[in-house]
């Protein structure tokens, strides 16, 4: 089946997710509602080979290591209209995004690429989001497009982000068979995601709030 993204709050994070593990693509129409995260979305398979992902916006050493296996990929098509302020909002989003898989991967809940990029119940309601991962022995596969970005910062050190994600070719696979759960892509395969960051004082931007909505108008192909 297609990628399903976080629900609404930690407290139901748990029965959610073991339906995003184990439901077939009917619950599309089920989670057609806007999905509020009070903070965020998305094993190690050994046979898989890693790659490293650096982050673009600082050197490498003052960031946690993300190396993802070959069969995870990335689109970001992010603006590049030379706003250096924008440019590093949307560079550690992006790492935030990927670091979310990371954890998946490593099926590790705790995992501090996730955690140095997010705080607060975004970050717990990550961690409850990786352990139904690692309970159900499976992990994310496939490819992701984000797409329509829009950054907004402020002067006092706050920033909005905007961005849709195509779901439609990244789906869930079985650690143990290494079987991947595929459905054909519908209109809740696109997802509008809402973002609210700060700087903090490393110079991070970390993400701290989400709401996302399956299906939104906004990202329809």
């Amino acid at each position: 089946m297609n990628r399903r993204i976080l629900p609404p709050a930690a407290t139901a994070l748990a029965a959610t997710a073991a339906l995003v593990l184990t439901a077939c693509s009917s619950n599309d129409a089920k989670s057609q509602s806007s999905d509020k995260i009070a903070g965020a979305n998305q094993n190690s398979g050994s046979s898989a080979t890693p790659r490293a992902l650096a982050s673009a916006s600082a050197p490498s050493t003052d960031r946690p290591k993300i190396e993802l296996p070959s069969d995870l990929s990335y689109t970001f098509d992010w603006p590049k209209n030379g706003d250096t302020a924008q440019s590093a909002v949307l560079s550690d989003a992006e790492q935030f995004i990927k670091a979310i898989d990371y954890a998946i991967v490593k099926q590790d809940p705790l995992q501090e690429a996730y955690r140095f990029y997010s705080e607060g119940e975004l970050a717990a309601s990550t961690q409850a989001y990786v352990q139904e991962y690692v309970k159900a022995k499976s992990r994310v596969t496939g490819s992701s497009r984000y797409y329509n970005a829009t950054p907004l910062v402020s002067d006092h050190g706050t920033a909005s982000l905007s961005y849709c994600q195509d779901q439609s070719k990244a789906y869930d696979m079985a650690i143990l068979t290494g079987k991947v759960d595929k459905t054909p892509a519908t209109k809740n395969s696109y997802v509008l995601y809402n973002t609210a960051l700060r700087k903090n004082d490393r110079g991070i931007w970390i993400t701290t709030k989400m709401l996302s909505t399956r299906g939104s108008s906004k990202c329809q192909p």
